[in-house]
This record gives C-alpha cells, sequence and structure tokens, in this order.
C-alpha cells in the first residue's frame, strides 16, 4: 500500500516510528506537510498538489496534525477523503476533539463521567461558575491551551475570581472544572486503536506540579486499568469518533474521569513506558480497515 503520514516535521518521533513501521511491513510511505499542501476543489476530479506534484495513489492517510493547523489540516484531510482515501481519523473526528468545549459536550451527552465543568463568557458570572464546579480549589483552562499550557490550578476561592477575571478581561475562552485531588497528580493515557484499548500508562507530574504532562516534566510509567477504565476510555474514543486515540482520564471517587481526548496521541512516551510497537499495530489496523468501504461524509 501507499500510505502517507500527514506531519509538520519527519524528525518527529512518532513520524519517524509509523515511518519505519510502514517500511517494515513492506508498504511505501510517504511524509506529507499539509502546509504545504494545495488543494484543487471541483465536483469533478478533486485533487492536492505538493510541491507541484498531484498527490494521487495513495491507500491511506495517517493524519498527525498538529493543534494549531487544525483548520488547515482538517481541510487537507477532507480533501483526501473527497478523494476516497481511507484516513486513520477522520476530520470530523479530529476536529470535535479538538474543540475542547464541544468535546465535553459530547461525552456529557453520551453519559461518560468528567469532572464538572463550568464555561461563561461574562464577568458577572464568575461567582456562580465557581459555585457550580464546587469551589476552590480548581482548575482553569485555555480553550486553546495544549500540552498543559494555559492550565492554572487556583487553590482558593480569591485566586480562583483573580484568575478568571483576568481572562475573560482578556477576551479568552476558558473552561473552569472542579479539581480531583485524589488523582495526587496522576492521569492514565489510555491508547486506543479499533475501539480496543491496547496500551496504557500512568503520567506522574513533577514535584510541586499538578499537570502530568511529559512535557512538563512528567514521569511515565506502565499500569494496569480496570475494566471500567477500559470501558470509559473505548467510550470516550467513540464519541468523538476516533479509531485512534489518546484517552487522559482520571481515577476519582466516582470512577474514572475523562479529561481529553487526543487525536495525535504522542508514540514516544508510551512506547517506551509499555514496550509495545504501537506504531505497528497503527499499520495493522490500517490493513485490516483501508480495504473496506471509505466513503462516510456527512455531516462533515
Amino acid at each position: 500500500m501507499k500510505i502517507g503520514i500527514l506531519s509538520q516535521d519527519a524528525n518527529l518521533y512518532s513520524t519517524r516510528r509509523l515511518h519505519e513501521a510502514c517500511q517494515q511491513r513492506g508498504h511505501e510511505a510517504v511524509i506529507i506537510n499539509a502546509l504545504r499542501c494545495y488543494m484543487n476543489i471541483n465536483s469533478v476530479q478533486p485533487s492536492i498538489h505538493f510541491e507541484g506534484t498531484d498527490l494521487i495513489g495513495f491507500d491511506a492517510i495517517i493524519p498527525r496534525i498538529g493543534s494549531d493547523i487544525t483548520f488547515y489540516g482538517c481541510a487537507v484531510l477532507r480533501q483526501f477523503e473527497m478523494m476516497d482515501v481511507f484516513s486513520v481519523n477522520q476530520s470530523i473526528a479530529i476536529s470535535r476533539s479538538r474543540d475542547k468545549l464541544r468535546s465535553l459536550q459530547l461525552l456529557s451527552r453520551e453519559g461518560v463521567g468528567m469532572p464538572v465543568t463550568g464555561f461563561a463568557s461574562k464577568p458577572d458570572d464568575v461567582l456562580d461558575l465557581i459555585k457550580m464546579v464546587g469551589g476552590a480549589p480548581l482548575v482553569i483552562k485555555l480553550l486553546e491551551g495544549t500540552q498543559g499550557i494555559g492550565v492554572v490550578l487556583a487553590e482558593t476561592q480569591k485566586a480562583a475570581e483573580s484568575v478568571i477575571e483576568a481572562f475573560l478581561g482578556l477576551k479568552a475562552h476558558i473552561m473552569v472544572q472542579e479539581y480531583i485531588e485524589e488523582a495526587g497528580g496522576a492521569d492514565i493515557r489510555c491508547f486506543v486503536i479499533g475501539g480496543k484499548v491496547i496500551a496504557a500508562m500512568k503520567r506522574q507530574a513533577a514535584e510541586g506540579e499538578f499537570r502530568s504532562n511529559l512535557h512538563r516534566g512528567g514521569s511515565a510509567s506502565l499500569i494496569r486499568i480496570t475494566p471500567e477504565e477500559r470501558k470509559t476510555a473505548i467510550a470516550a474514543a467513540k464519541a468523538m469518533g476516533l479509531s485512534v486515540a489518546g484517552v487522559d482520564l482520571l481515577r476519582s471517587k466516582r470512577g474514572p474521569l475523562i479529561m481529553e481526548v487526543n487525536s495525535s496521541p504522542g508514540l514516544e512516551g508510551i512506547e517506551a513506558a509499555t514496550g509495545k510497537d504501537i506504531a505497528g499495530m497503527i499499520i495493522d489496523h490500517i490493513e485490516k480497515n483501508a480495504g473496506k468501504s471509505r466513503r462516510n461524509l456527512k455531516n462533515q
């Protein structure tokens, strides 16, 4: 098969591993920078061009679209879908997962456990907003933030009021969430492929830090998840419509709570912690599904 990897940086660990896994299985792998693609949108023969070349003959695409290029990256992926190319994750599913507010609303509709979350746009709503999520301590998140950036823990009522008012005063879009103290600065990343959790790791925040992101100095270790955690992770990925996802959850007194569903989960941490060939499993998923009917473009 001819498989395209939609990535801005060929040197990233995840991109390199996917490229290697394709080649090890005898497939042709092409790394494509979405920002350097341009499209011919028509009703007869839609096409994508890259550095003067018509991108044709692809059997599958693996989208590794950075959060900063979600709009254009999804447009390029959508064009591949219009050309009847199988995508590991469809553009509409990626768009859902990247919109933090929409993703939580979808999880809520499906009855998936998550922290109590508030959203508002006017400073007048601050006191009731804080009360809504159970008061301080609480977590304030910028909707546009990634990898733990734009996430603040407000430990007191006054601190919460000040931070929220400051963000809203800057016209920033924020969410306010209850703080799950019993999680102890740790979360669980479940890697879902094709409706199954194929690997899981515990991420522990560094001392003095509450964010467990590996980019923020957190550590990763192998963990055995419970049947309820497995079921919750699968339900979260399904709610987004993602075939490949990194589902982050917290262990709480009332069961597993979803923090985020990532459509382009990194492979380095999970492969190091579990010793599993995650990249190879993604290619296996393509081999099993790329030959099936590819058109599923409703509501896009």
